[in-house]
């Protein structure tokens, strides 16, 4: 009695499939092709979802940004198209008033010409509170970040971004301590950050206290916009109507005016894009699933037709006692054999295609970081395999067990 454990039963199995060996590897190619489907797409997601998320970083997603624009409809006679500029009082009636808020913080930002020694460039030098760190966390490379005391006492100092630091002072110098001149004043630099592709509003590359900016530049009590941020059990595009509606109540606005205050609620798109990465996830597991059932089947289908090519073998077997599970066992186990075998080369092939793309999209730029898949997801897949060839096998099995043994010595 032949057992999976017999040898024999292993050389029978490697005769059948030797013997037939270019169709054996043209069945194995689809298999090999499903998984290496699966496995190659499901890295690449990865290396979308990675690096959507590093370049997210530690920025405060359940956010809206708010500015004034112009008035679209006349109100309380005030004509249409009135300007309409954000105060400081304005940001602080939001924090007390809107339910949900976690921080407001109001900016402002302009354009300057930044020297140092005898290097200049023209950056954007925003004034803001340490709050910002807070809702759009920066990577210090040198020093620190703007701290309460310099809002206090409007000191004159500045942080800048790895590319001001790059573009203004000799390599490997130590730029804390350092002063750099901004607007025709001098600035002590306190901290460097690295470079970032998020801004929370346009593009800024020095950061210097907002009471010092409003001092400087004769902002009064204007800012250029701010940055709310809601709590994470709070919808934020009901916070962001709820501070439209109390700034237009503010600024006296028609409450039906959609022009008066301009809003990105990052928020919804982070919803967006992540809604998105979860659904070309799922369309990466449906085709590569659905690749790999068809190769599953080739092999059913290759097993048939070997069943039938084999119909005397399994008559004279039969003749000889054969029991009818050891014939079906035999075939279970060259469908599986098959499958798991095609699947590993599969893994291999598609471990090499991540492997090259890694090598490939290495840097700051790159559209994918660190594409991979976990061990689990492979071993599943591998689980998968095993399981459906297991299945498939049954259709030749059941049918070669149904073979007749005097019947199957009668074909030719």
């Amino acid at each position: 009695m032949k057992t999976i454990f017999d040898i024999d039963t292993w050389q029978e199995i490697y005769s059948v499939l030797r013997k037939n060996m270019t169709r054996t590897i043209i069945t194995m190619i689809g298999v090999m092709w499903g998984i290496f489907i699966l496995v190659a797409l499901l890295a690449t997601a990865k290396g979308f979802e990675n690096r959507f998320n590093k370049n997210i970083g530690d920025l405060a997603t359940n956010s809206v940004f708010v500015w004034g624009q112009s008035t679209g409809m006349a109100f309380h006679g005030f004509q249409e198209n009135r300007p309409m500029r954000l105060k400081l009082s304005d940001a602080m009636l939001i924090q007390e008033q809107v339910e949900g808020i976690g921080f407001v913080v109001p900016r402002n930002r302009n354009q300057q010409i930044v020297l140092h020694k005898f290097l200049d460039g023209n950056y954007g030098v925003a004034g803001d509170y340490p709050l910002v760190d807070k809702v759009a966390k920066k990577k210090l490379m040198y020093g620190r970040f703007i701290n309460k005391n310099d809002i206090t006492y409007s000191k004159k100092i500045a942080v800048i971004s790895q590319d001001v630091y790059e573009d203004l002072f000799e390599e490997n110098e130590d730029p804390i301590g350092e002063l750099i001149e901004i607007g025709e004043i001098n600035y002590t630099v306190v901290g460097v950050f690295e470079r970032s592709n998020i801004n929370m509003g346009p593009p800024v590359a020095i950061h210097i206290p907002f009471t010092t900016f409003q001092k400087v530049f004769n902002q009064g009590d204007n800012i250029g916009w701010m940055v709310i941020t809601g709590k994470p059990e709070y919808d934020i595009s009901q916070i962001e109507s709820d501070v439209k509606l109390l700034l237009k109540n503010l600024h006296d606005v028609h409450p039906e005016d959609s022009r008066a205050f301009g809003s990105f609620n990052l928020g919804e798109r982070f919803a967006e894009v992540t809604g998105f990465l979860t659904g070309m996830q799922f369309l990466t597991v449906f085709v590569g699933l659905a690749t790999l059932i068809a190769g599953i089947f080739a092999i059913g289908n290759i097993l048939l037709i070997t069943v039938k090519e084999r119909t005397k073998e399994i008559g004279i077997r039969r003749a000889l006692g054969a029991k009818p599970w050891e014939i079906k066992l035999q075939i279970i186990i060259e469908s599986v054999v098959l499958s798991l075998f095609a699947g590993i080369l599969g893994i291999i092939g598609a471990g090499g295609v991540v492997f090259l793309i890694n090598y490939v999209s290495d840097g700051p730029d790159a559209v994918l970081l660190n594409s991979s898949v976990e061990i689990y997801v492979i071993l599943s897949a591998l689980l998968t395999l095993v399981v459906l060839g297991t299945l498939i096998g049954l259709i030749p099995a059941n049918r070669a067990i149904r073979i007749k043994p005097i019947e199957a010595l009668r074909d030719e």
